[in-house]
């Protein structure tokens, strides 16, 4: 199971966690977010071998495209209402990682149309708004998921949601932590980081 940190916006934060060895850090390129990186964001040195993701919210494929060459994205993480034809548009030049909002209503037929364009999945808790929510969700509705498409899980995720959800049959891809491993909008709490890194591996 690999791990991504999410959120990343503060240079001296960004470079801590970069020595921790991520096997992915998000960036959020979405303006109303208390995680934007911001317009003059300036991108530090980060290994090759960790995976840059930017983070996008119904985005322009234009405005997307300019991102990834600026900073060499590796990845695209698309959090809005994206169709399947938009994902296929960007996943030409990039990867895509699809955010996917589930709830007790969640029907696994709607992944179908993005499964050819998507390198993988991320679910969320859905809601009402964009971006992540800080809550779990009822992880049990993915023991029926096909795996065809490998996934990323997010909500809320800490140590012992972690521990709780390894516990599980599920074949995660990588776990994705935010919220609950912050000591502010965007500024991660080293010590927990290293936690999960280290129950992780």
């Amino acid at each position: 199971m690999k791990l991504k940190v999410c959120g990343l916006k503060y240079p001296d934060n960004i470079k801590q966690v970069a020595e921790l060895n991520p096997d992915y850090m998000g960036f959020i390129f979405y303006e109303q977010s208390k995680r934007y990186v911001g317009e003059n964001f300036i991108m530090p040195e980060i290994a090759g071998n960790i995976n840059k993701v930017g983070v996008f919210v119904n985005a322009s494929a234009e405005s997307i495209s300019e991102k990834v060459n600026k900073y060499k994205l590796n990845f695209v993480q698309l959090h809005g209402d994206e169709t399947p034809e938009f994902c296929a548009q960007i996943a030409a030049f990039t990867k895509v990682i699809k955010a996917i909002g589930v709830d007790e209503t969640f029907d696994l037929n709607t992944l179908n149309g993005y499964k050819k364009s998507c390198t993988y999945f991320l679910f969320d808790y859905k809601t009402e708004t964009y971006g992540g929510s800080g809550k779990p969700f009822d992880w049990s509705i993915l023991e029926k998921y096909d795996n065809e498409v490998p996934y990323f899980l997010a909500g809320g995720m800490d140590i012992e949601k972690f521990r709780a959800v390894s516990k599980m049959n599920l074949k995660i891809h990588a776990i994705d932590v935010n919220s609950r491993a912050e000591i502010k909008p965007g500024y991660k709490d080293i010590i927990k980081i290293i936690q999960i890194r280290n129950n992780i591996r």
